[in-house]
């Protein structure tokens, strides 16, 4: 794995890049800047660097205290493969912050297997309900 620093400082993440990435991914699209902007700013965000440039990001929507939900965890594409997701998910998991959250939870269509790592496990207990509705990307 390289090395790679963890950072929360969400004035160093590079908006336009990790929006763009974003915006392409089979998740984000027809999302916008705007979005993102809004996004960003109301969640506890993460971005990964090797050598000072940015390679990854990631945010939790959290109540800091209870609830938290895994969102738009993305690593630039030639840097996958190398373990930098695992680290960001690690590091906001483990978060000082984010201690007392109990319940994390995520939406993945093709990652389980990194998730399953750190201890996720698929929701099959009839609890779990969900409401997917139409949003605008505003």
């Amino acid at each position: 794995m390289p090395d790679c620093e963890i950072s929360f400082d969400l004035s160093r993440i590079d908006f336009r890049a990790t929006s763009d990435l974003l915006m392409a991914s089979n998740w984000g699209a027809g999302r916008s800047d705007a979005f993102h902007h809004r996004a960003f700013a109301n969640s506890f965000c993460a971005a990964a660097y090797i050598a000072g440039k940015q390679v990854g990001f990631g945010r939790a929507i959290t109540d800091r205290t209870v609830f938290a939900y895994l969102a738009d965890i993305i690593i630039w594409p030639e840097h996958r493969g190398q373990g930098i997701g695992l680290r960001l998910v690690r590091a906001l998991i483990d978060h000082p912050e984010l201690s007392t959250v109990s319940h994390w939870s995520l939406s993945t269509s093709d990652a389980h297997g990194v998730y399953e790592r750190l201890g996720f496990k698929a929701s099959t207990d009839g609890r779990y309900m969900r409401l997917d509705r139409a949003a605008s990307a505003g």
